[in-house]
């Protein structure tokens, strides 16, 4: 089960029949994130394995999993704020449980996004994934 966060984007997703209308909201939701600090956009929050440029940088705190991220590509940002929505919070333990291809497909989004974003998306998973296992 995903966190409130999340189920409130689908809920939203639910009455925006256009993929345009999505593509917006998801867009909008990258607009909306805190701004990642340029001195945290380094080689080691680099996620390779994406088409644009994409940081995450990874702080989990007191157990929790917290993560920033950031693009310089306007939907890439948006694809973050989802992830951010569906892991940030969560129990460290808990992250590598997250069915994120399973939560991300009730959106649609496997069906929308080009091959180089859907691999891009998969990268940023995976680095969350294995960035919880480290920690956890």
């Amino acid at each position: 089960m995903a966190q409130a966060a999340f189920e409130n984007v689908v809920e939203d997703f639910e009455f925006l029949e256009d993929w345009e209308d999505r593509y917006r909201m998801v867009i909008e939701m990258g607009k909306d994130m805190p701004e990642m600090a340029e001195a945290l956009k380094v080689p080691a929050t680099k996620v390779e394995g994406c088409a644009s440029q994409v940081w995450l940088h990874i702080a989990p705190e007191n157990g929790q999993f917290h993560f920033q991220g950031d693009s310089d590509a306007m939907i890439v940002k948006g694809l973050i704020a989802l992830l951010h929505r569906l892991y940030d919070g969560l129990p460290i333990a808990e992250v590598p449980q997250v069915d994120a291809k399973g939560e991300l497909g009730r959106l649609g989004l496997n069906d929308h996004l080009s091959a180089q974003r859907s691999n891009g998306l998969r990268a940023m998973i995976e680095r969350i994934r294995e960035t919880a296992a480290e920690a956890g």
